[in-house]
């Protein structure tokens, strides 16, 4: 007989392993099945963290090779050792998977590394990375399974010339030039990357803007702060075509409504258009678990799939494909399972892109404002009024806060700056408690820290009008 578990978790990455954790810590018998041989899943192997090393140690670069003699410290020779960073990558990707194994083993959550499939409402097959299979028997299974790269018709990803993602945070060598498909927030965060350490590149996106659903005037600000980096856009370019010739590829293009197609090269093209959920080969159809038109696994407002004892959540299901969306989902699950009864704010969600400088934001934006003729107040200050950002020649961009206009409650808040990937959850905070621009306004900050600056956009959003400008 197979042993019976309260939960069975299928993916471990940060939805998944959260879960599990959490189920366990609330005295629930727990089993995890992770398809890779470290857990973690794409965030930590090959997403979020890899990125976030490399996006550090190419601006540590940046700095010793622009920006440290402004402060008058001398340097000379500066040279890129690009193994090393690499290195650097692999070391901090280990040392977290391992971290996960120990909190599993400390929490008595059951590992099993291989790909699950549903075969029955209490029961998952497993195939064994080791070989072999194993059937497991549980009372709950959660379906955490993320979400995979989105490739464009007729390109072939090959992770060495055409790359995803996942073949970007590994290059054995700067390219030349580069060719980043896709304006969003891994071409952007990758993009940047590979241009601090000396690539050429250039970001082709089909719609005429970059981050499509961030705030309109801060992607446009955005872009500007880019473009000053040496990093140049096509908008409005639609790619029909990319072909390896000569070590390189090829890459054709046209604008999107039609006209001149223009051909363009480089060593290396990211393919970077989305990602989608990676719902398939879980037997699905099988247990009559329905998926909408984009492949996310459909589920009620308690998480539960057609079956009330199997759950879904984070990429694999509807809203943000965010790390931290997932993990917030796989607590609530995980209470839910446990007779506990959770609650997400999803406008309380944030989402950061970690540039340099980085922008955040979270809540509404004014283009959501507008189109639901919900009256708002505008505040905002910028990094170049603020002492803290003077002094470490990090003051370009600005804070904006949208608040009600009769209420004076806070709706959303949109950062372009140093530090704001942290500063973003104080604005979290404000709209999770409801309140108000002059709640913030009236909260004492410490002197001097760029934090000032969320203040003193509160400041002009409550008062019409912000202290230091």
């Amino acid at each position: 007989m197979s042993e019976l578990y309260d939960v069975v978790v299928i993916g471990a990455g940060p939805g998944g392993y959260v879960c599990a954790i959490k189920a366990a810590q609330l005295g629930l018998k727990v089993a995890c099945i992770e398809k890779r041989d470290t857990l973690g899943g794409t965030c930590l192997n090959v997403g979020c963290i890899p990125s976030k090393a490399l996006l550090h140690a190419s601006e540590v670069y940046h700095q010793a090779e622009k920006v440290m003699g402004k402060f008058g410290v001398k340097t000379s020779g500066v040279s890129l050792d690009l193994p090393a960073m690499m290195a650097h990558k692999n070391k901090t990707v280990g040392d977290l998977t391992k971290g996960i194994a120990f909190l599993f083993k400390k929490n008595g959550v059951t590992p099993f590394y291989g790909s699950g499939e549903i075969t029955a409402p209490d029961t998952v097959k497993v195939a064994l990375n080791a070989g072999g299979e194993q059937e497991i028997k549980a009372k709950n299974i959660v379906i955490a399974t993320g979400s995979d790269v989105i490739s464009l018709p007729g390109v072939e990803i090959d992770e060495e010339t055409v790359v995803s993602s996942t073949g970007a945070i590994k290059l054995p060598a700067v390219p030349k030039k580069m060719i980043v498909i896709g304006g969003g927030v891994i071409g952007l965060e990758m993009g940047s990357v590979w241009s601090r350490l000396g690539a050429e590149v250039t970001v082709i996106e089909y719609l005429d803007r970059i981050l499509p659903g961030t705030d309109g005037e801060l992607a446009k600000s955005f872009q500007k702060t880019l473009e000053k980096q040496n990093i140049k856009f096509k908008l409005s370019t639609k790619v029909t075509s990319v072909t390896k010739k000569d070590g390189g590829c090829v890459v054709e293009v046209e604008p999107a409504n039609g006209g001149d197609k223009e051909t363009l090269s480089a060593d290396v093209t990211l393919v970077s258009v989305g990602r989608k959920p990676y719902t398939d080969g879980l037997g699905l159809e099988k247990a009559n678990i329905p998926r909408d038109n984009k492949g996310r696994v459909e589920i009620d407002d308690r998480f539960r799939t057609a079956h009330k004892n199997i759950y879904a959540i984070g990429d694999a299901v509807r809203g943000a494909m965010l790390a931290h969306k997932a993990e917030d989902e796989g607590v609530a699950v995980a209470e839910i399972i446990a007779g506990q009864h959770p609650h997400i704010n999803y406008d309380a969600i944030p989402n950061v892109i970690y540039t340099w400088p980085e922008l955040s934001s979270v809540g509404h934006t004014e283009e959501d404002l507008k189109a639901q003729n919900i009256p708002y107040k505008i505040g905002k200050f910028s990094f170049a009024a603020n002492g803290r950002a003077k002094a470490g020649l990090n003051d370009e961009g600005f804070i904006k806060i949208l608040s009600h206009k009769e209420t004076d409650r806070v709706l959303g808040a949109h950062m372009i700056g140093p530090d704001v990937g942290n500063m973003i959850s104080e604005a979290a905070m404000a709209i999770e408690f409801k309140a108000s621009a002059e709640d913030i306004a009236r909260t004492c900050h410490a002197h001097p820290t760029t934090a000032e600056t969320f203040k003193e956009a509160a400041i002009a959003a409550a008062f019409g009008k912000a202290l230091h400008s």
